[in-house]
């Protein structure tokens, strides 16, 4: 039964996921307030291992979670969830597609699907940042402004953004300053 329900609940966010990796956070929050196989602390952790590890966030993500939940084969049923509402969709649009490219209904459709996959990607970016550098539950606890924020996660992500933007190398780099940083101050 956890397999059937793994692949139903990562087909649905294959099939509603528009926009790639990040679009399926807000989809994951909803599985682990309505299944419990997760926490939302758990995500920081699968957006980080799915973002240091090879291929696509989203797939990485739903063999993280299948796996916690089911094993090794619930990592492949979750994985086989999501991907199969994608296959079938590509193959669906790649032959209307050849058929009506030019159609002004089909080039006005993309156009409005990209604000709402900024939108998803948005709101997932925003999520993993409240988690990654706002330490709500401190500030519940002492009610202090300056208790809401992890000083030193904020200044590292400042670094590495200002660093990726000025000198643009791999990103693995600052994956890899960013976990070396984590050991070596206990971030």
């Amino acid at each position: 039964m956890i397999y059937l329900q793994l692949f139903w609940e990562f087909f649905k966010v294959g099939l509603f996921s528009v926009g790639g990796g990040l679009a399926t956070l807000p989809f994951l929050y909803d599985i682990s307030a309505k299944t419990g196989w997760f926490t939302t602390a758990d995500i920081a952790d699968m957006v980080a291992v799915s973002e240091s590890t090879p291929g696509p966030l989203g797939i990485n993500m739903a063999t993280y979670v299948g796996h916690k939940t089911a094993g090794v084969t619930g990592g492949i049923v979750a994985t086989l969830g999501l991907i199969a509402p994608a296959i079938v969709v590509i193959m669906i649009i790649a032959r209307i597609l050849t058929a009506f490219r030019e159609a002004k209904v089909v080039q006005d459709t993309f156009y409005g699907l990209r604000p709402a996959s900024t939108g998803l990607i948005a709101a997932a970016g925003i999520g993993v940042a409240k988690i990654a550098l706002l330490r709500i539950d401190l500030f519940r606890q002492t009610g202090s402004v300056l208790s809401l924020f992890n000083w030193k996660l904020i200044l590292l992500a400042a670094v590495i953004y200002i660093t990726l933007v000025k000198f643009r190398k791999h990103p693995i780099l600052y994956i890899a300053v960013a976990a070396a940083a984590g050991i070596i101050f206990h971030l």
